[in-house]
This record gives C-alpha cells, sequence and structure tokens, in this order.
C-alpha cells in the first residue's frame, strides 16, 4: 500500500495553494464587504484560472477539461478550500452531468463551460422539495418540439454568473418522471425573484427562481425521460468530495492560524499554548483533521480505482458527513483559541466560522448522509465501511 502523493500530485497541490494565496485571498476582504465578487473583478479572475492552467479541472480533455484523475483534483480542492467566502467557486468545475449529453450538447455546453466561456448552474430545490426530490413541483410539459417548464426553484448557486441553468422537472408532473433540461439566460417566461442574502458570503449569488412556460427546444434535454435522478447521483457524488475537501481546507487554515496565535500570544509569563487547555484543543484539532484528510484521500484513490458505483455513492456520504462537521469542530475551537480577536469580521477565522456552516446542510444535509450510510449497512453490512475493497 502506497500513500505517498507523486510528484505530479505534489505539483497541483502547490499550484493549488499558490492560487489560493495568491489570486483569491487578496480579494477576501472585498467580497465580504461587497457580499460577492463585484462584477468589475470577475474577467480578471477567470482569465487568472485560465493562466494558471485551472480551468475545468474535473472534465477529460476530450470534453475540454485538464483530464485529472480525482485524486488530483482533491489535492488541488483541499488546497482552495482554505479561501473564505466560497470564493473556491471562482475555480469552476462545469457540472459532470454535462458528460452525458449529446454530441451536440458537449460541443455547445461542456466545452465552452470547461474553458471558462460558459458556466451553468443547477436548479433542483424549491420551496417544498429539498431532501424529499420526488417532492419537486416543476413540470416540464411537451408540445410538439418543445417542452415547455412551470415551476419555482430555490438556493441556485451561482446564477448571476451563470449564462445557463440545468433544471430538474418532472415530466408530466410525474415523480418517476425526473428529468434534466438545459436553458438559456435569458429566456422569456423565466422570472428572477430575489437573490436573498445568507449567514455567509459567497463568491456569486444564490438566487430564486421562477418557470413562466419556459420553452425549451427538444435536443435541450439532457440525457432521457426519467433519467434525472441517475444524472445528478454522481453530481452529487463529486458535489459531496469537493465540499469534504474545501471542509478539509479551511479546518486546516484554521488549525494553522491558532496554532500560529497560541505560540506567539503570552499570558501569565508564557505562550497560550503552554496551557494544557490550549494544547488540548490543538492536539484534538490535529487528530481530526488527520482522519479526515486520511478518509478523503482513500475514496479520492478508490473512485480513481473504479470499485462499485453504489459503494462509492455511500462512502462519498460518509466522507462528507465527517469533514464537514469536522470542519465544524476545528473552526470553533480555532476561534476560541483566539477568544475577541477570533471573532472579529477582519480575522479570517470569523469568516470562516460562518461559511463552514452550511457545508453540513448544502448537497445533503448530514442528515441525509447518515440515512445513506445507514441504508449502506443494511444491505451490505458494516464491511461497507470497516472493510477494505
Amino acid at each position: 500500500m502506497d500513500l505517498e502523493l507523486s510528484a505530479r500530485e505534489k505539483e497541483l497541490a502547490k499550484k493549488g495553494r499558490d492560487f489560493c494565496d495568491q489570486v483569491l485571498i487578496p480579494i477576501e476582504t472585498v467580497a465580504d464587504e461587497h457580499g460577492e465578487v463585484p462584477m468589475e473583478r470577475r474577467a480578471a479572475i477567470r482569465q487568472a484560472v485560465r493562466d494558471w492552467g485551472l480551468a475545468g479541472i474535473n472534465h477529460s480533455k476530450e470534453n475540454g477539461g485538464l483530464g485529472l484523475t480525482m485524486l488530483e483534483q482533491t489535492v488541488i480542492e483541499e488546497q482552495l478550500g482554505r479561501v473564505t467566502n466560497g470564493l473556491w467557486s471562482c475555480v469552476w468545475r462545469p457540472p459532470v452531468s454535462l458528460k452525458f449529453g449529446t454530441p451536440a450538447q458537449r460541443r455547445d455546453y461542456l466545452q465552452p463551460s470547461c474553458h471558462g466561456e460558459r458556466r451553468g448552474c443547477f436548479a433542483i430545490t424549491e420551496p417544498n422539495a429539498g431532501s424529499d426530490p420526488r417532492q419537486v413541483e416543476t413540470s416540464a410539459i411537451r408540445k410538439g418540439d418543445r417542452w415547455v417548464l412551470n415551476g419555482e426553484k430555490w438556493f441556485v448557486t451561482s446564477y448571476n454568473a451563470s449564462d445557463f441553468i440545468i433544471v430538474h422537472a418532472h415530466v408530466d408532473k410525474n415523480p418517476d418522471k425526473p428529468t434534466l433540461f438545459l436553458v438559456d439566460k435569458p429566456a422569456q417566461g423565466l422570472v428572477h425573484l430575489r437573490s436573498p442574502k445568507f449567514m455567509h458570503n459567497f463568491a456569486f449569488d444564490h438566487a430564486e427562481l421562477r418557470f413562466e412556460n419556459v420553452e425549451v427546444p427538444a435536443d435541450r434535454m439532457l440525457g432521457e425521460v426519467g433519467q434525472g435522478f441517475e444524472l445528478t447521483k454522481d453530481w452529487f457524488v463529486e458535489a459531496r468530495l469537493q465540499i469534504a475537501s474545501h471542509s478539509l481546507g479551511a479546518a486546516i487554515r484554521a488549525a494553522e492560524i491558532a496554532n500560529d496565535y497560541a505560540a506567539g500570544r503570552i499570558q501569565f509569563g508564557k505562550p497560550i499554548r503552554d496551557f494544557q487547555a490550549i494544547e488540548f484543543m490543538l492536539a484534538d484539532m490535529a487528530v481530526e483533521i488527520f482522519a479526515a484528510k486520511s478518509t478523503l484521500y482513500r475514496v479520492a484513490a478508490e473512485i480513481d480505482r473504479k470499485i462499485d458505483r453504489k459503494l462509492i455513492h455511500g462512502r462519498a456520504s460518509a466522507l462528507k458527513l465527517y469533514c464537514s462537521e469536522v470542519a465544524g469542530r476545528v473552526i470553533d475551537k480555532a476561534l476560541q483559541i483566539l477568544g475577541g480577536r477570533g471573532y472579529m469580521r477582519e480575522n479570517p477565522l470569523e469568516r470562516l466560522y460562518r461559511d463552514i456552516r452550511v457545508d453540513r446542510i448544502w448537497e445533503g444535509t448530514s442528515e441525509i448522509q447518515r440515512l445513506v450510510v445507514a441504508g449502506q449497512i443494511k444491505k451490505r453490512g458494516l464491511a461497507a465501511y470497516s472493510g477494505w475493497e
């Protein structure tokens, strides 16, 4: 068993860290004060992603991406996770569902998305449909050579940075026919209701949309009727690994800040790290990071080895659950070590504290991840997690 990263993987990790430090971290405060990346800065950041060779890291060279393995993607994403305000989203990852499109769809949507010429966002969640997507009320009705979409979508992340939307709808209002559609912006009948403010600030917005008889050409259906769940399953696996990677990066940055502060902060005549209360917190943080990183890299390597797809789905859920909760605990301890300084908005720890809370909610809540894990145990036994495949 070789757990050493290759020279190539180490090189990519360094590139991810350098990009984060040199391009993203300098705009953290601006993004936090503005609520997102200001429009006038977006083109320059997009070009920087291209210049640094980070465009389309999650797709094959055939489809315009870099052709990186999942482990190679993970070493980059971990480093990007160190940045606050969701600025890691500036390094785009076109939805994995697009690779299942027709040749024309891959040409018109996926390839330009990998190059940063286009960007898509996902519209799944609704006012009455969150963890249970069968409750989706957005409908798609076929009329001649077009589909007509009606419904409302919430939490459409990066809407104001995108020029097309992947919409999850039920054909004929039938929950057994979940289907994906590509909707270009602007579209007649597409209404931007609002972009609410959230606990965290993000690189882009999280919009609420309404589809009022939005007509979509028949060739804009992604996959087949009823394939919606299947096509989004791979996307959820990738998204959950991405969240786990970002959570780990955030936890490591928080631990580094706390460790440095504890070494330099003198109280009662000695560095506060010499007090057992602080020393034990740092030790607990290190152990949790060590365990989370080991699990993350294992699952990434298993994906590259192409082990059973359903098992990977179950392990990705366990990974997202664990890493997101570890990050919450680590960042909370780090902020406690800094005390009032950690609570100041100018401090990265305060922003990380706000940022990381959503990781236990989006792309499947911690409770949904536990249901997935429990389901795997019922079907496969504890060996799904205690064994080694």
